[in-house]
């Protein structure tokens, strides 16, 4: 990316317990999705891009215009002169616009004629699927119609850089499916940020995915790539893949009693040194339960989980998936054997 394209930043502020300290680049038109743990820093990353939280190191520049700079000469631009929009969980409309008057806001702020800026209004409107909305107030509108309300008006002000902050968490599955596919659509040609907990979110949206977790950068690529071979146990969850921790052992991966190999020719490669730190990583649903055998390992059940179509069961040593009549003579505390087939398994570098 050169330096006239998207978003570059690098943002330093300190937590109570740790430094938020992510460096990123966005292209201009890409989106790229943000996870990790709760606390971890992500809001506050957006917060600063935004300018609602002061930076204390560092700088961040939207096509190529540096908006903060803490070293000299010191830059401190105030949000709405940034070019940079945040959408979060809540719509936050006013509530005493019309729909049409809520959008138009944008356009109106900054100068533009009241015809033009309400025409422009109702073609967003229709844009983000809510044609002829414009006279309905915000609380004759739905969540979902609502937080469709919230995107339009943040387009309509024709940002540089959007920031999302969850803006579908609180919605139901159906409702947050429609604006997934509606922002995808609408953001095609837009610089985003994306903050998300939801894997969904991520594949549907984004280009790249950064993952933070205590403040830092853990990892970073391309969205499949990354919740393909997690480094870290949060991925790992979000991606519903088991994770296991142990050492490269002839040609294999070894922890304790279990025994792994993987038919990946780059997973090869990474076991090729014993005692190298590595993550053997495969999905629950691709495990079944074993005799006792030299391809199968011993497994604690710790909990029980029911699922859509049957139940997870969560062991001490990786997760399996069964049918309900295969998990109905489990509890927790039994002793059961597993196996996985190593065209399955990859193993991933430890952190």
């Amino acid at each position: 990316m050169s330096a006239g394209d998207g978003l570059r930043a690098h943002v330093v502020v300190p937590r109570e317990h740790f430094a938020v300290d992510v460096s990123l680049q966005v292209g201009a038109g890409e989106t790229v999705a943000v996870m990790g743990p709760s606390g971890a820093g992500k809001s506050t990353l957006l917060q600063t891009l935004a300018g609602l939280e002061p930076l204390r190191a560092g700088e961040i520049a939207v096509e190529g215009r540096v908006v903060d700079r803490v070293a000299r000469p010191r830059v401190r631009s105030e949000p709405m002169h940034r070019g940079v929009v945040l959408l979060g969980q809540k719509p936050r409309l006013f509530p005493h616009l019309s729909a049409r008057e809520n959008v138009a806001f944008g356009p109106r702020s900054v100068g533009a004629e009241i015809r033009a800026a309400r025409s422009g209004a109702d073609e967003w409107l229709a844009r983000v699927g809510l044609p002829g909305s414009g006279e309905r107030m915000p609380h004759e509108l739905s969540g979902g119609e609502q937080q469709r309300v919230a995107v339009a008006r943040a387009l309509a002000a024709s940002p540089r850089v959007v920031l999302l902050d969850e803006p579908l968490v609180a919605l139901d599955p159906e409702t947050a499916g429609d604006i997934r596919r509606m922002l995808r659509d609408q953001l095609v040609s837009t610089t985003t940020v994306a903050v998300t907990h939801d894997a969904a979110d991520a594949v549907a949206l984004a280009d790249r995915l950064i993952v933070v977790e205590g403040g830092r950068v853990t990892q970073e690529g391309p969205v499949r790539e990354v919740l393909a071979a997690p480094a870290s146990g949060f991925i790992a969850s979000v991606a519903g893949l088991n994770r296991l921790v142990g050492v490269a052992s002839g040609g294999g991966w070894r922890s304790g009693e279990v025994l792994l190999t993987s038919d990946d020719p780059a997973s090869r490669a990474l076991a090729t040194t014993d005692g190298v730190a590595l993550a053997a990583v495969f999905r629950p649903g691709d495990v079944r339960l074993a005799e006792e055998g030299a391809e199968s390992w011993p497994a604690v059940v710790t909990r029980i989980e029911p699922t859509l179509v049957g139940a997870r069961v969560h062991t001490d040593a990786g997760a399996v998936d069964l049918s309900l009549a295969a998990a109905g003579g489990l509890a927790v505390g039994d002793r059961i054997r597993l196996r996985v087939h190593p065209t399955l398994v990859r193993f991933v570098a430890m952190l």
